[in-house]
């Protein structure tokens, strides 16, 4: 296991994972302050608590005021950042869970099996003993005095009681637009290859100007905004298992180094350097 930060442990992000519990990370920021984020999509599902001060929460096409006490909630896919206001302090923490053992977890619960995974309908929600649950299972996972065994079991416990506290049988599904999808499916695909608007729009048999207008829409972000994501999330993956960060650069698309620097950083407010550790 390890933690990565950089040389002023206050300020920077600190990042803990452990190949013995390869499904989740964590992360926490001591000063919000010294971190902001474009808007921006994770393939894994993400839960977070505002350990002090307040900050803008945006979730899809809402905004929110967040403060301490709060716990925010986004799905895979979900399109969000989580920035200062008037640069007044806060602070936070973060957990990151695979998708696929989440969904596994459901279906252990009884969840159907029709959906790959069951979406959460809350965004965030106000709730003291959820808020301290979540503190103390990252205490738990980043200490070194604690075995895997212990670790898992908590991450277990934890993540059933989310989902019989806060994922109601009834879960509102987002109206499939199946070309849209497929323009997704064809940037996830081909993330690292040099692309043009036009093998995105013969791809999903669309014209420029629909998909410009309605992959916003539908998804939050442009389709170049969303090709860049995905590059940044193919190369969290590959920053995880040790590679060079000027050849995970290269290898997920961009021009140099310092494209990836800056693209990165916007995305995870924080360097290539500071996450590989």
């Amino acid at each position: 296991m390890k933690h990565a930060a950089a040389k002023n442990p206050e300020k920077a992000p600190r990042f803990w994972r452990d190949e013995a519990l390869p499904f989740i990370e964590a992360r926490a920021i001591a000063d919000g302050r010294e971190v902001c984020y474009a808007r921006h999509s994770h393939a894994h599902f993400s839960i977070g608590a505002i350990t002090a001060g307040r900050s803008t929460y945006v979730h899809e096409q809402a905004q929110f005021e967040v403060a301490a006490g709060t716990v925010v909630l986004m799905n895979p896919g979900d399109v969000h950042a989580c920035n200062p206001i008037d640069d007044q302090p806060w602070s936070y923490l973060m957990l990151y869970v695979e998708t696929p053992w989440l969904t596994d977890l459901q279906h252990q619960l009884g969840f159907g099996v029709e959906l790959e995974f069951r979406r959460f309908a809350t965004t965030h929600v106000n709730d003291a003993s959820l808020f301290d649950d979540l503190n103390d299972l990252y205490e738990i996972l980043v200490d070194p005095q604690q075995d895997a065994l212990r670790k898992q079991s908590a991450a277990v416990e934890f993540f059933t009681d989310l989902q019989l506290r806060l994922n109601p049988a009834q879960q509102p599904v987002r109206e499939p637009n199946f070309k849209l999808e497929r323009a997704a499916d064809y940037i996830r695909e081909h993330c690292t290859d040099l692309l043009s608007l036009d093998d995105i729009c013969r791809a999903a048999q669309l014209s420029p100007s629909y998909l410009i207008r309605a992959f916003k829409q539908h998804f939050g972000m442009t389709p170049h905004a969303f090709l860049v994501n995905q590059r940044i999330q193919f190369a969290r993956e590959r920053l995880r298992s040790g590679q060079l960060i000027a050849d995970v650069a290269l290898e997920a698309g961009f021009a140099d180094q310092a494209h990836f620097q800056r693209a990165f950083k916007q995305h995870l407010a924080a360097t290539p350097g500071q996450y590989r550790g």
